[in-house]
């Protein structure tokens, strides 16, 4: 027996053996949980057992990052850091003016007003399932998450805001998101998730968005601010995509320890993804018009990013492993690979078609973007749509801009405008319907109609602007009732060519040129001068960092 002399220190007391960092992380985020003693546990988490989903042990979440909450916020802290001060330089050296062009805005208006709140939304329900889900390692995986969506709808805002002080269209867009009739395709689809039940949300939005979608919302989008100029979107891209490729991964988890969990859970599982997978679709769907027509210098088109961030990566990596479980490809997959060389043409046009009551602006694509359009679809651009916007720009120029005359019908699930094709038949408009306690309902496709089906009573409650326009609902009967009532300004909707945008352009480079000289003098000065290396230097630097 070993024993201590008096007054001598005892050296194991005096230096606690450092813990292993899986010791540190479960002794920082698990063992922080507690057996309730005065109620049940039925009583603590309500909201867990409804959806029909079993779990028998919830310490078999693996939280595959094991991240605490100290070391999170000090890597978050050092992002914000880095992301600021970009912010701060872009703006200081009025760099909005070095944008590819002005028209390029139109695609970041439709991003703060589709996207960004749907980031504060999943904040506020993943703090929901912070407090609500039974296990410690969920509940701190949700907590996560909803902090980082709080810092991305931020973060987001802030990086945008630079750009409402020259340009219109980015004020007023929490109240746009509310309200105006193409925003109510991304405010519909969370309202759904928000409104499922806990399982069914993780599902939605944890998976099927955050795992299957995500890289087709942002991979591309960020690659298009850098190459269109956005140096602040970029580097705020680069900034949330590490939080993303975390979200994706505890995305993966989630989907795995449900159905590890019993069998039971295998087809309603199924069913969500079938569901969600479809909706999420659909809303990428504005991405796709916006990489293909919105860009000034386009990085990539729909297609390809379909077939190399959803076919490669998903459909070819992922749902094999999926298959060990039970799972399938979601249920109307084949349509949406079918439609992968109609989709952004199709909302393109109808965006075009709108603009006079949207919170952006749109114009024919000039010749050297449609030979582009051209090359990304060889199999479809020139042979069912080229025609079409050379009609447009004829009319264009005879001053006859055409906009449509009357409201779209819009679709019970989904609410995009009914402009899509039927599957496989370019020359018919699709149109599917149900009837449901003598009421007639409208459908974009045989998935939504399905997705109608199975919940009718949920979908029947649907807002959709157009029904809430004709019923008296927007501000009024005529279309500047409704523009005031969305809180648009002078210069906001319309067509780009004559805009205040456009005339603010050229206003502001006719100034430069005038004391600079045009910009190939000034890209042969900045040369000289060692500028542009240095400004590669740091472009690299930050992208290597990030």
């Amino acid at each position: 027996m070993t024993t201590t002399a008096p007054n001598q220190p005892n050296k194991a007391a005096a230096k606690p053996k450092k813990l292993s960092m899986k010791a540190r992380y479960s002794a920082l985020t698990r063992d922080l949980d507690w057996q309730p003693s005065y109620v049940s546990e039925e009583e603590m988490y309500p909201h867990t057992k409804y959806e029909g989903i079993k779990i028998h042990d919830w310490s078999k979440w693996d939280d595959p990052f094991r991240l605490t909450v100290d070391a999170y916020y000090r890597y978050q802290a050092e992002k914000d850091k880095r992301l600021y001060s970009v912010l701060d330089g872009f703006a200081q050296g009025q760099g909005h003016l070095t944008l590819a062009h002005a028209s390029y805005l139109n695609a970041m208006k439709i991003f703060l007003g589709g996207v960004t709140p749907l980031e504060y939304q999943a904040n506020r329900h993943f703090a929901y399932l912070a407090r609500q889900f039974n296990g410690p390692g969920p509940r701190f995986a949700a907590l996560c998450q909803s902090i980082d969506e709080m810092r991305h709808a931020q973060t987001e805002i802030h990086t945008l805001s630079n750009y409402n002080k020259f340009y219109a269209g980015f004020h007023n867009f929490l109240q746009q998101h509310d309200r105006v009739w193409y925003l109510s395709v991304t405010k519909s689809y969370f309202d759904d998730a928000l409104s499922a039940g806990p399982f069914e949300f993780l599902i939605a939005i944890g998976f099927s968005f955050e795992y299957l979608l995500t890289n087709l919302l942002f991979v591309p989008f960020m690659s298009a601010a850098s190459f269109n100029g956005d140096l602040p979107t970029m580097t705020f891209g680069f900034s949330a995509q590490s939080d993303e490729s975390r979200h994706m991964t505890l995305g993966l988890e989630a989907i795995k320890f449900i159905l590890e969990q019993d069998e039971a859970n295998v087809p309603i599982v199924q069913e969500w993804v079938d569901k969600w997978f479809w909706r999420g679709y659909r809303v990428t769907g504005l991405v796709a018009a916006m990489l293909d027509y919105m860009l000034p210098r386009p990085v990539m088109s729909w297609k390809e990013a379909f077939e190399l961030y959803f076919e490669q990566q998903m459909m070819n990596g992922l749902f094999p492993d999926l298959a060990l479980y039970g799972i399938r490809p979601p249920k109307h997959v084949d349509q949406a690979i079918r439609e992968k060389d109609h989709l952004s043409h199709w909302l393109y046009d109808t965006l075009y078609q709108f603009s006079h009551a949207a919170n952006f602006t749109t114009t024919v694509p000039d010749e050297e973007h449609l030979d582009w359009l051209a090359q990304a679809y060889p199999d479809t651009f020139d042979q069912l749509y080229r025609d079409k916007w050379e009609e447009m720009r004829a009319l264009d120029q005879a001053g006859k801009r055409f906009t449509y005359p009357g409201l779209p019908q819009l679709c019970q699930v989904c609410q995009v405008p009914m402009a899509f094709h039927a599957d496989g038949d370019p020359a018919t408009m699709a149109q599917f319907y149900s009837d449901h306690e003598g009421e007639h309902y409208n459908f974009c496709s045989e998935a939504c109609k399905w997705i109608f089906d199975r919940e009718p009573a949920k979908y029947r409650q649907a807002w959709l602007p157009v029904h809430q326009i004709y019923q008296g609902n927007c501000g009024g009967p005529t279309l500047p009732d409704v523009m005031a009532w969305y809180g648009y300004r002078e210069g906001d909707s319309g067509e780009f060519v004559g805009s205040i945008d456009d005339q603010n352009w050229q206003k502001w480079h006719q100034q430069i040129e005038d004391k600079l000289g045009n910009a190939h003098e000034v890209e042969t000065a900045l040369d000289s001068e060692g500028v542009t290396a240095a400004a590669a230097s740091v472009d690299a630097s930050i992208g290597k960092d990030a």
